[in-house]
């Protein structure tokens, strides 16, 4: 029925504790009527050897932004990877979710001067392909939830994706999408523990997947169960200053007058919000100190999409230990992965008010992130 459809992913109960992610139990299959968004930037290795980390992760950040703009603030699932996103819609929205996806590709083109390919994949047609996908709600938290997808259907998108197949166009020059909200305010976050380790592991696609699923549950719990590994985000939150790193971004991602006059704002709004949170001046419900305890519990450090993603702060050692494990993996017909050690994170924000407790922090390495770690395993490095 259309009206299921359309509240399905409301009535997903949340799970907590990140080491049941594997439970088939918590995945329920999305609507047949429902369609699977993805989206990433072309030539990310070549943008991030020219250090343009910032560049790439506002323009994933920005397709779950301009979204959730355009669903006026509905819920859906997605998940952020670094050089894109991925997600799932409902058949109401997915003429909303288009036009954003449209809008956003031209605006990373014109204004990040990096090429975004999007793409709308219809459930059925990954079902006639024999892939599925499903979809678990992950609270990090008592503020929010995060979607985790499996089923391989996201991959059999990205894929089709790259293809050119089900492709959105970029929407005319000119056009400016809804990215209220979205900001990369903090500065870098330097590892206190040695390494930023960027993770991601896939299953080899004729493995076995309860060997997959054991390879995953191990990683996960040698990661929870030491001390030598932890959230990137420190429990006082990232570094703050005045200006921001990324305020030609955010001023880039504003609507209305020109440019200059956009940055002048950005800079105006910045120092005035650099002083609440400098200073702890509560204005209204606004707490800074409380938004900044939610900031470090919603961060977004791990996720399962397909496979599993992670950015830790480790231990060398540790990092040794876990590359051990996929080497072994990898050579057992398991897993494929992909590995990249830095000396930061980084975060981008997406704040549609800062009145809620369910504002989203997107991390990622500092160096190049996800996106290194997934060059990595295209080249079969392990």
């Amino acid at each position: 029925m259309a009206g299921g459809s359309e509240i399905f992913y409301g009535g997903i109960p949340v799970f907590r504790g990140f080491a049941r992610l594997m439970d088939p139990a918590l995945y329920a299959p999305l609507p047949d009527d429902w369609s699977v968004g993805v989206a990433d930037i072309v030539e990310s290795t070549r943008a991030i050897a020219a250090q343009r980390y910032k560049a790439v992760n506002m323009a994933g950040a920005a397709v779950v932004a301009s979204v959730t703009n355009a669903l006026e603030g509905r819920e859906f699932p997605f998940v952020f990877g670094g050089d894109g996103a991925s997600f799932a819609i409902a058949p109401a929205d997915l003429g909303h979710a288009r036009a954003a996806l449209a809008a956003t590709a031209r605006w990373v083109r014109d204004d990040l001067d990096l090429v975004l390919r999007v793409a709308l994949v219809p459930v059925a047609s990954i079902r006639a392909a024999g892939a599925d996908v499903r979809v678990a709600r992950f609270g990090p938290s008592a503020n929010l939830s995060y979607a985790m997808f499996s089923g391989g259907g996201l991959a059999f998108a990205d894929a089709a994706m790259k293809r050119g197949e089900f492709s959105v166009d970029p929407a005319p020059p000119g056009t400016q999408p809804d990215l209220s909200g979205l900001s990369c305010r903090f500065e870098e976050m330097p590892s206190a523990r040695g390494v930023i380790l960027s993770v991601l592991v896939m299953p080899m696609p004729s493995g076995d997947p309860t060997a997959f699923r054991k390879v995953i549950e191990d990683i996960v719990a040698r990661v929870e169960n030491s001390p030598d590994a932890g959230r990137p985000v420190p429990s006082a939150g990232p570094p703050l200053r005045w200006p921001p790193q990324g305020i030609d971004y955010e001023a880039r991602a504003r609507r209305g007058g020109s440019l200059a006059v956009r940055r002048a704002v950005v800079l105006a709004f910045t120092l005035w919000a650099y002083a609440l949170m400098r200073f702890n001046i509560p204005i209204g419900r606004f707490v800074p100190k409380t938004y900044v305890r939610q900031l470090v519990e919603n961060s977004d450090f791990r996720k399962y999409d397909d496979g599993l993603r992670m950015i830790l702060d480790c231990t060398p050692e540790l990092a040794a230990e876990l590359e051990q494990r996929l080497v072994t993996a990898a050579a057992q017909g398991i897993v494929r992965y992909g590995l990249h050690r830095q000396d930061a994170a980084m975060m981008t924000c997406f704040t549609p008010s800062v009145m809620r407790s369910d504002h989203v922090h997107f991390i990622d390495g500092a160096r190049g992130g996800y996106a290194s770690a997934a060059t990595a395993l295209k080249m079969g490095v392990v």
